[in-house]
């Protein structure tokens, strides 16, 4: 076990919690047509071709035959459902975020009333007051933990949640920091369309659940086990790609639309991303160290793989999540995390090169690249 350094920020636990409903994804396209009561063959075809591209296997979701019996207009063409939807949204990012919370303040050993910080994360939800207060009462919080909110942040929301907990565990020694991402489709669930051929990437590939960690700095030596240190954290934006992933709520719910380029885009920009991270352990290669990518996509994960020369390994616990959670959004780097600790203990049971350095990286709506260089203080 590493020691960590003494004031920067740790990941000192990690939570996660799901809806009910376990979809396996042979059977997601038949179930899909028939709870929206369509019998277009070609849009069936193509969402069984993209199923098999996306390499999810199970997902978790949130939507369920008695939700469609309360709310048949949710599988209807344009009729404005965004009230009905929130109204189970709402609930149930908040009632996830309670269950992830509590798993990771189990994992993490100490009371609830340690907690001084709350940094909540969402693209599911719309409501004042927002999911964070909710959270902090469901976990029965001092009404003087101060909260932070990150709405619509998408995909990279989880590590800007991650960015800005590091901010304030630094800034504020001695405090600690949950950090909670909660997600689910329903605020989007769609019947297919040929209008909206794209909308088929989505019902193929995104999953819901939450997430938790707990940050803070200098460990307790009396029971605090820190994971990960979070050395640097940066973000960048990409000009004039703001289109490239592009959400809107409206009456109907929220649309996205994400450009075919999308992929390639990351490719041309992710390793002058890294190097700016790199920079500071100017020792290292690629292959010496861990990463821990939000798995967008299967081409995002395979591009960056080829851009970098990266050995097939080393992107294991991102292809590992969206196997097995699909592409939960802000909630799915917890999920990798989790992965990279338990692939981490095998290679260290296996005496085998286990990183000390890495990367955590995820990329949302902007283009938007949000990155950690970490430590790994489990090697």
């Amino acid at each position: 076990m590493k020691k960590a350094t003494p004031g920067k920020a740790t990941i000192l636990a990690l939570g996660k919690a799901f809806p009910h409903q376990l979809v396996m994804q042979e059977f997601l396209v038949d179930g899909y047509f028939k709870n929206t009561n369509c019998d277009n063959l070609e849009l069936k075809e193509k969402l069984t071709r993209l199923c098999k591209t996306t390499t999810v296997k199970t997902r978790y979701v949130v939507m369920s035959d008695e939700i469609l019996s309360k709310y048949p207009e949710l599988a209807l063409e344009g009729l404005p459902t965004v009230t009905q939807r929130l109204d189970i949204c709402n609930d149930a990012v908040t009632q996830m975020a309670i269950e992830a919370s509590q798993a990771c303040v189990k994992s993490w050993g100490k009371p609830v009333s340690e907690i001084t910080h709350v940094v909540y994360v969402s693209s599911s939800e719309a409501r004042l007051p927002g999911g964070d207060l909710y959270l902090a009462r469901g976990l029965g919080l001092s009404p003087e933990t101060q909260r932070v909110m990150l709405y619509f942040a998408g995909c990279s929301g989880g590590v800007a949640g991650l960015r800005v907990a590091k901010d304030i565990a630094e800034n504020n020694p001695g405090c600690r920091v949950l950090l909670a991402t909660s997600e689910t489709t329903i605020i989007g669930y769609k019947p297919p369309s040929t209008d909206r051929p794209y909308d088929l990437v989505g019902v193929a590939l995104f999953g819901d659940g939450a997430g938790a960690m707990i940050i803070g700095t200098d460990p307790d030596s009396d029971g605090e086990k820190p994971l990960f240190e979070l050395h640097t954290a940066i973000q960048n934006f990409l000009p004039n790609t703001e289109k490239s992933i592009d959400g809107r709520l409206t009456e109907e719910g929220i649309s996205f639309k994400l450009a075919r380029d999308l992929p390639q885009i990351i490719e041309d920009n992710i390793e002058g991303f890294c190097e700016k991270l790199m920079k500071l352990v100017t020792d290292k290669e690629y292959n010496d160290m861990f990463w821990a990518v939000h798995p967008g996509g299967p081409a995002i994960l395979n591009r960056m793989e080829k851009r970098l020369d990266l050995l097939p390994e080393k992107l294991n616990a991102s292809r590992r999540a969206l196997m097995d959670y699909g592409n939960a959004s802000s909630n799915t780097i917890v999920y990798v995390l989790e992965y990279m600790l338990e692939e981490s203990s095998k290679m260290k049971n296996d005496e085998i090169g286990n990183p000390e350095w890495g990367l955590i990286l995820a990329f949302g709506p902007g283009i938007t690249f949000e990155g950690i260089l970490a430590r790994n203080l489990t090697v």
